[in-house]
Formats: C-alpha cells, sequence, structure tokens
C-alpha cells in the first residue's frame, strides 16, 4: 500500500533527525562540548541552521536527544549480557556502562556531564522515565534481585544508588586521569562490589513518598 503524503513526510522528518542526532555523537565525540552548536551540525549534514532548529530549539534539546539515543545504544549492549544470576545481571549493567562511558568519554562528558537547566520540553518525570530504557532495564534487573531475596527496598531507590556510584566513578575516572586509580575496570567493579555489599545489608526505603516504584 503506498504511503500518504503525511506518513511520508513524517518518515522523512524521522530520518533527518537521526540524521542530525549521528552527526551530533560525531561533533562530541571529535570536538566535545564546544564543537556542539546548531552552526556546526548544520554544516555537518549540509543544511541551512534554519532547517536544525526546526528539529532542536536550542543546544539542550541536542543534548536531551544525544542522552536518548546513548540510554538506547546502553541497554542494547547490557541486554547482550544476561545471567541466569541476579546479581551477576545486575553487575553486568555497571560493567556495560563503565565500558560506555570510559569508551567513549568526550560524548560522556558531554552528555551525562553538562548541567540540564530544564526538563525536556513537554515531558513529566514519568514519561522521562518511559523513554529511558537504560533506567528500565536497571530497575527490572534490581527488581529480579529483590524477588530472589538478594536485594530488599524499593527498587528505584536501590537502582538510583548504583547509578549514582556507577556515574560518581567513571566521571572521577575521566576528569581525573592522572590519579592512581590502577585499572580502570578493576576500579569500577571495585565499587560495584562495595555498593552492593552495602545495599545487601539493608532494607533501602523509596528516595522520596512521590517516586517510589
Amino acid at each position: 500500500m503506498p504511503l500518504s503524503v503525511q506518513t511520508r513526510r513524517e518518515k522523512q522528518k524521522a530520518e533527518l533527525r537521526a540524521e542530525l542526532v549521528e552527526a551530533a555523537h560525531k561533533l562530541v565525540q571529535e570536538q566535545g562540548y564546544e564543537g556542539l552548536t546548531i552552526r556546526k551540525l548544520a554544516k555537518r549534514v549540509g543544511y541551512a541552521p534554519m532547517s536544525v532548529y526546526s528539529y532542536f530549539a536550542d543546544k539542550q534539546d541536542i543534548l536531551f536527544a544525544l542522552a536518548e539515543d546513548a540510554f538506547e545504544t546502553l541497554a542494547r549492549r547490557i541486554e547482550e549480557h544476561p545471567s541466569d544470576d541476579p546479581i551477576e545481571a545486575l553487575r553486568a549493567v555497571m560493567t556495560e556502562y563503565a565500558a560506555f562511558g570510559l569508551g567513549n568519554p568526550n560524548e560522556y562528558r558531554t552528555v551525562f556531564m553538562t548541567e540540564k537547566t530544564r526538563p525536556p520540553e513537554g515531558k513529566t518525570f514519568v514519561e522521562m522515565h518511559e523513554s529511558n530504557p537504560a533506567m528500565k532495564v536497571l530497575i527490572s534487573r534490581v527488581e529480579a534481585c529483590v524477588a530472589a531475596g538478594k536485594l530488599q527496598g524499593d527498587p528505584r531507590a536501590i537502582a538510583t544508588t548504583l547509578w549514582a556510584v556507577g556515574h560518581g566513578t567513571i566521571s572521577l575516572l575521566i576528569t581525573f586521569p592522572f590519579y592512581p586509580f590502577g585499572d580502570p575496570q578493576a576500579f569500577v567493579k571495585r565499587m560495584c562490589d562495595f555498593a552492593l555489599a552495602g545495599l545487601m545489608t539493608q532494607d533501602v526505603p523509596p528516595l522520596t513518598e512521590t517516586t517510589n516504584c
């Protein structure tokens, strides 16, 4: 069945947006945060700057798009490492998150270490959660640990704690490369083990009264 004019336009728009996001990833990988501008992005794909503004209002909108795309990539990488042991499956999340960050330091610094002064336009917290496949995988693996009696408490709070530990560890490794952390992956594993050991000793309460799973 031939596509309608509207469907073709929507398809073309989605393809162009994907092209812009891919080009933005490359700009960040090559030039870091300062290299990501509307003008440079437009030049990279061969479009006028005003065409890019029809997809992204500003640089922060591009950062949100990059984050969403990065979380999708990360989720796919995590899913490649299932395990019958729920704790090992959870460790795989941390391992892949670290590998992603350490393997793409410019992109990690730009996407995950740049202050976001506002939430994505028109999105609630619940919608942000639903559009973050990596966090959903993390929470689902925490839930499996809770169901198996390996961890106790609120899955989102546990997941957020592990995310905070992972993010802090990767950020330090990227921003203080001269510090004698030892082997980066071994240090990540050590921090993960410390965090899990601590979480296993307590019943973790929700972060707030309104965001518990």
